[in-house]
Parts: structure tokens; sequence; C-alpha cells
């Protein structure tokens, strides 16, 4: 594995899960900045921002943790989609779980997984 592929590796994955966060936030705030929510409301919202930290900086370390909190993350919001009747008709719903489902499986949750099964050869030269 080349220098380049090992940074490449190393960094794709916590720069694209750092733009899902912060493109998911845009929505988050865009949703409280309208001043309609009260304060438990604005909580509740913030809440899987404050999730996805938290898996991120786990990730960080280790990666082996954040792959499967990735892929439980991913999986908890496929199960809250396909729970809301209500809001989001069922046409929408298998589109809605691939446009925010998928970059967190594929590009967090493989790309933190690949970098844990590769961390021997990530791991840089005379650290234990």
């Amino acid at each position: 594995m080349s220098n380049f592929s090992k940074w490449a590796l190393f960094w794709t994955s916590r720069a694209l899960a750092i733009y899902c966060i912060v493109s998911l936030s845009l929505f988050v705030f865009h949703k409280i900045s309208d001043g309609h929510l009260g304060f438990c409301k604005t909580v509740l919202v913030l809440i899987p921002i404050l999730v996805l930290i938290a898996t991120l900086i786990l990730a960080w370390r280790w990666q082996w943790i954040g792959a499967a909190l990735c892929a439980a993350t991913g999986l908890l919001h496929i199960a809250w989609i396909l729970l809301m009747q209500s809001q989001i008709p069922g046409v929408a719903r298998p589109i809605e779980i691939l446009i925010n489902d998928g970059p967190a499986f594929v590009i967090a949750g493989l790309l933190v997984l690949a970098n844990w099964l590769k961390r021997v050869e990530l791991r840089p030269s005379g650290v234990r």
C-alpha cells in the first residue's frame, strides 16, 4: 500500500464523516432557526447531531467501534423512517433511506471498517 493510499484511506473516512455531520447540521439548525420549537423539541432535534459527533470522536480513536456505531446509527435511522407512517409518504421512504443512510453506510461505515482492517499498515512507523 503506497503512502498516498494510506493517507487517503485514513483521512477520507474522517473528512466525509465530518461532511455528513455538517450537512445534517445545516438542516437541523434551519429547523431550529424557524423559532417555532420550544426548548424540549430543540434539544430533541439536536440529539442526532450529538450522537454523530460522539460516533466520530470514538471512530477517530477506535475504528472498530466507529464502524459498528456508524452501522448502528444508519440502521436506527432506517427503522425510524420506516416507523414514521404519517410524515414521510411510502414512495419517498426508499429515497430518504438512500440519500440519508447511503453515505453513512458506504462512506463512514465501510471506510472506517477498512481503516480498522488496515490499522497495522496505516500506523506510522515507530508507533506501537
